[in-house]
């Protein structure tokens, strides 16, 4: 979006050219020309010339120098009036300090010494020319090398000794090694030193970016010494510049010093691109232009297929060797914008706001950029930069890519690759704010801050390093690294990253947050503490198993989060715990609203789980569960265990196909830590073992609060090594009793036996 202020060197320096052609030529014109010259050769003419004379000659000397010389083929005098013709005529002018080599000549010249007119009859040239040399050489010797004299040609010339007024209505030529112009009329005062070009003065410089300069008046003093033009405008193959008023301000050798445009001060770089002020001002050295400066109020527009627009108090440029622009400092409030298409959420616009900012230049393109004062960079949706305050259409619900993105730091260092944005840098106290309508603000902060750019516009990635702090909402997160891609929503953690979102603490090595949907993933020793209420006289969460006021602990080499539905799927080594109750796995998925368990073994690795269930005396004991899944709802306090389960309690062993524990609510009176279990029904090839008995079965119906085993199907049947096997449609049997109870095809007897299957 800066890629035009390089342009501004190329308009300068054409203009500081036209400049030095016309006020060298016009000042000397008067200066050496019309007051010495002239003025002094009718008087002679007049009284000492009185028929005519062929090869006719004369001089003036002051302090031992000729001041000028002046030569004719033939002179002739009429009776009549005095009147006096002189033809092809040859007039050099040395100068007082014989530092000239100043040549006029014309084939005929008259002389009325009644009205003390002197008017030159046909066509009059002119040849500028300085004589370094001349003070130490012999009088009236010639320059040892004519270098680029410049050449002027007009007709029509009257000059009147009386009033010291020159004046032509002819057209005026002009020719100097970089330039050659006209213009229509013109007047002199030799008494004040002050000459006016009266209308359609015309400048056209050579070279390949050769310009068409004009302008309407022109007029151009000796004291102070400087040429005023008006309605001034530079034409060039790239762009044009205009301005009310260009003056030219001048050394006492005729060489300009310093150019002032005033006056609605405009520049097209070309058709898309213009620059306005109020004034402009260039400095110029020996060797061209040193620096400029734009004032007033500057502005600049850019078209095409990324506009853009830019504002300043003040804007400075730097030259160096051979006026090529070099440096530009753009200074109370800097405000640069630029609409762009190559952002993947569609245009937006970038704006950059400083108090300062100074570009380096180097081969007519901008390499770096640095920022000074309080700095901030605003980007937004195309439409949002239009009519910020728009709510939208009614009822569409603002997403990621309606976001203002508001980027501040202590100083910006920008990195230009043809004239664009590639990088910005921006430390200390780098702060991001991303706001959206309707949502909570996304804030990050920083020491150090990166922007990367997309080559055709818009942000490729944010990189912060040092100290990183991140809100949303009512998530928050630290790291030392953070890298966001816009394209994608993905804000990446590194470097120790810590999350926190209400009670839900995660710690990884990497955490990974996409801001469009909310979801977030963690990689490398992630841990996850999800902390229960815990306030004076809150009720305990409803349910049974992950319920109590201890926190939630989850860890595993993986973790997705859904946001939507407050789900976390952990993977690689997965294991959540709460007091005593354990779930490990290859996957757990969690629920943290509803304390749900989906955990999934994988490859030989199983589901384990522990419950407590009471013995004897009231005593609680554990209880391990191994499945191939595990489904838990808390809502009804049931674990649907599948996939070749295994039950062990402390002296007896359950397996089945499947199984479902339910477990008791929690009270206030539970023990803190540990879910009991209330029920269990096991399904599939069901088989109980312990120490030396086993029994066998279909279907399971345990109820720990009476210790009660009811097995069925199969038929179910109890073998001991000592006493032998009982079979039946339904044997019960109980863990705090020594009787079986066996029915068969309706009937029902008990046998008691000196060992029972159970818990001791």
């Amino acid at each position: 979006m800066f890629f035009y202020l390089q342009r501004l060197r190329r308009w300068l320096g054409i203009g500081i050219v036209a400049m030095v052609a016309i006020v060298v030529l016009f000042v000397l014109y008067g200066r050496y020309r019309i007051r010495t010259a002239v003025t002094e050769l009718p008087p002679r003419v007049g009284v000492e010339i009185k028929q005519s004379t062929e090869g006719f000659t004369l001089s003036k000397s002051e302090g031992g120098r000729t001041l000028f010389t002046i030569s004719a083929r033939k002179a002739v005098q009429f009776e009549q009036g005095g009147r006096a013709e002189l033809h092809d005529v040859n007039i050099v002018v040395y100068g007082r300090q014989a530092d000239r080599f100043d040549q006029i000549y014309g084939s005929d010249f008259a002389y009325n010494p009644q009205s003390g007119d002197i008017t030159a009859k046909g066509e009059v040239h002119i040849d500028l020319e300085a004589n370094t040399t001349g003070p130490v050489h012999p009088d009236q010797a010639p320059p040892q090398e004519l270098k680029n004299p410049i050449h002027l040609k007009t007709s029509g010339v009257v000059f009147n000794q009386k009033t010291g007024f020159a004046a032509t209505n002819e057209l005026i030529e002009f020719r100097v090694p970089q330039a050659s112009g006209t213009a229509k009329g013109a007047v002199y005062d030799s008494r004040n030193n002050v000459l006016t070009l009266q209308s359609s003065v015309r400048l056209k410089t050579t070279g390949p970016e050769g310009a068409a300069i004009s302008a309407q008046h022109g007029v151009i003093t000796k004291d102070p010494r400087r040429a005023l033009l008006e309605m001034v405008h530079i034409e060039r193959p790239t762009g044009s510049v205009d301005a009310e008023r260009v003056t030219v301000f001048l050394r006492d050798d005729n060489s300009v010093e310093r150019v002032l445009a005033a006056g609605n001060v405009r520049a097209a770089a070309s058709p898309d691109v213009s620059v306005r002020a109020p004034q402009g001002e260039a400095f110029v050295g020996k060797s061209g232009l040193t620096s400029a400066v734009l004032s007033g109020g500057v502005s600049f527009d850019q078209g095409g297929a990324t506009p853009s627009h830019g504002t300043a108090g003040r804007m400075l440029l730097d030259f160096g060797a051979h006026s090529a622009l070099n440096r530009i400092r753009a200074v109370d409030s800097v405000r640069l914008s630029e609409q762009q298409k190559g952002s993947a959420r569609g245009p937006e616009v970038v704006e950059l706001s400083a108090a300062a900012l100074t570009a380096a230049v180097s081969g007519n393109r901008i390499e770096r950029a640095q920022t000074s004062g309080a700095s901030q960079i605003t980007i937004r949706p195309l439409n949002a930069a239009a009519a910020p305050s728009s709510p939208g259409p009614a009822g569409a619900k603002a997403t990621e890519a309606d976001a203002t993105t508001v980027v501040t730091a202590g100083q910006f260092d920008l990195v230009f690759d043809s004239n664009h944005m590639k990088q910005l840098h921006g430390s200390p106290d780098a702060r991001i704010v991303s706001s959206v309508p309707g949502q909570a603000d996304k804030v990050s902060t920083s020491r150090d801050l990166t922007v990367a750019f997309e080559p055709g516009g818009g942000i490729a990635s944010l990189l912060q390093v040092g100290d990183v702090r991140y809100t949303e909402g009512p998530r928050s997160a630290t790291a030392q690294r953070a890298r966001y891609s816009p394209s994608d929503g993905l804000l990446v953690l590194t470097g120790a990253p810590r999350v926190v979102e209400g009670e839900i603490v995660t710690t990884a090595q990497t955490i990974r947050f996409n801001r469009k949907t909310g979801d977030a993933s963690a990689e490398g020793e992630v841990k996850t503490t999800y902390n229960q209420q815990k306030q004076p006289g809150a009720t305990a969460p409803a349910g049974a198993m992950f319920s109590g006021r201890d926190p939630i602990h989850v860890t595993a080499a993986s973790m997705v989060a859904r946001r939507s539905g407050a789900t976390a799927r952990y993977s690689g080594g997965a294991r959540l715990w709460q007091g005593a109750n354990v779930v490990e796995a290859p996957a757990i998925v969690f629920d943290r609203d509803h304390r749900d368990v989906l955990a999934q073994g994988s490859g030989g690795q199983r589901v384990s789980t522990v419950f407590v269930q009471p013995a004897k005396a009231g005593k609680l004991t554990p209880v391990n569960v191994t499945s191939a899944n595990l489904t838990y709802t808390d809502a009804i306090r049931k674990a649907r265990f599948e996939g070749g389960v295994l039950i062990k309690g402390a002296e007896i062993a359950i397996q089945a196909d499947h199984a479902d524990v339910f477990l008791a609510p929690r009270t206030g009176t539970s023990p803190a830590g540990a879910s009991q279990v209330e029920r269990m029904v096991a399904e599939g090839h069901v088989e109980i073992t312990e120490t030396d008995r086993r029994a066998s079965g279909e279907l399971l119906t345990y109820t720990p609060g009476d210790g009660k085993f009811v097995l069925t199907g199969g038929p179910p049947s109890i073998f001991d090594a000592e006493h032998g096997s009982i079979s039946g449609d339904s044997l019960t049997f109980f863990s705090h009793s020594d009787k079986v109870q066996v029915e068969s095809s309706g009937a029902s007897r008990t046998v008691t036996q000196t060992r029972v299957i159970g818990t001791k």
